[in-house]
């Protein structure tokens, strides 16, 4: 697959398209995290697949993060295929921490759970041997800062690997709200190819990325909004339109979407982004750099 990179839009619109409120990403995510495990069917996919892509390497973490863990899903899968690791759920919302820890049994596990910014981790330099991260880029403000918190807290020869969105995903429902209004709707999210580039930047070596196409189907775009809101991933662009859509402009998006009916049902595409990417090894009496782990 080859991504676009949505060169047709004008450079200030496209740096638009990506500031995120975070005050305003949180609050989602706080509100949806009781209803996020029935909701985030995606996520799960995009998961299940991250987990597959860690399946051929050679690793055998100690110190496990799970950035942006969400109701603790992946935590437990880590738990269980690293159980002598002890693995720190980390996430911005509150209420996503204390879903994943209720779902633990305490006294029979290594796992931690911590409420805190990917963007600034509040963790020791080099204490982790690897980062795993799904689903939670598309929600930073600033991807280049969590490279560089992930590469300060990875210990030299450990592996970051995450998994994200591109610039195709909910391509139809952008699309139709274009007809609707001139307002932002749909988030802008990052090409494969420049988080490969920021991954560079902060350090990373041996990067490697990967997309593939999901498609979820729905028996009528109420049915994607609903699921959105509910797992969180609603509009928190910081020019989007104040107050509620009106029922006007959602009667207009519907028969807009009608376009992409097929076999009865109203696709929504997902551009899903795998990357890993190692922190290298540095030999500093020699002054240079040991290939890390490989696969």
């Amino acid at each position: 697959m080859n991504p676009s990179r949505g060169d047709s839009e004008p450079a200030a619109d496209r740096a638009i398209s990506f500031r995120l409120e975070k005050r305003t990403v949180r609050d989602r995510f706080e509100r949806a995290a009781r209803h996020y495990d029935a909701a985030a069917r995606v996520p799960r996919e995009l998961a299940a697949r991250l987990l597959e892509h860690l399946d051929p390497v050679r690793i055998e973490p100690a110190r496990v993060l799970d950035l942006g863990a969400g109701s603790g899903g992946l935590t437990g899968a880590l738990s269980k295929r690293y159980r002598g690791a002890r693995v720190l759920a980390l996430d911005l919302a509150e209420a996503m921490i204390s879903v994943a820890r209720a779902r633990t049994w305490r006294l029979l596990t290594r796992q931690q759970f911590a409420c805190a910014d990917a963007e600034s981790l509040p963790l020791a330099a080099e204490c982790m041997d690897l980062v795993l991260s799904n689903a939670t880029l598309p929600w930073c403000p600033d991807p280049d800062r969590v490279f560089a918190e992930t590469f300060r807290v990875l210990k030299p020869g450990g592996l970051f690997m995450f998994s994200t969105l591109g610039p195709d995903t909910l391509c139809e429902l952008r699309q139709c709200f274009s007809q609707v209004d001139d307002s932002p709707h749909v988030h802008g999210f990052m090409d494969m190819h420049d988080l490969g580039d920021a991954l560079v930047r902060a350090g990373f070596a041996d990067v490697v990325m990967d997309a593939a196409r999901l498609t979820a189907e729905y028996t009528e775009v109420g049915e994607l909004m609903r699921e959105l809101k509910r797992c969180g991933a609603s509009n928190a662009l910081v020019n989007r339109a104040a107050g509620l859509t009106g029922r006007a402009k959602v009667i207009r998006l519907a028969q807009a979407y009608e376009i992409h009916r097929s076999n009865g049902l109203l696709p929504a595409t997902f551009e899903a982004v795998f990357a890993h990417a190692w922190k290298p090894v540095t030999n500093r009496a020699a002054g240079v750099l040991v290939a890390p782990p490989r696969r």
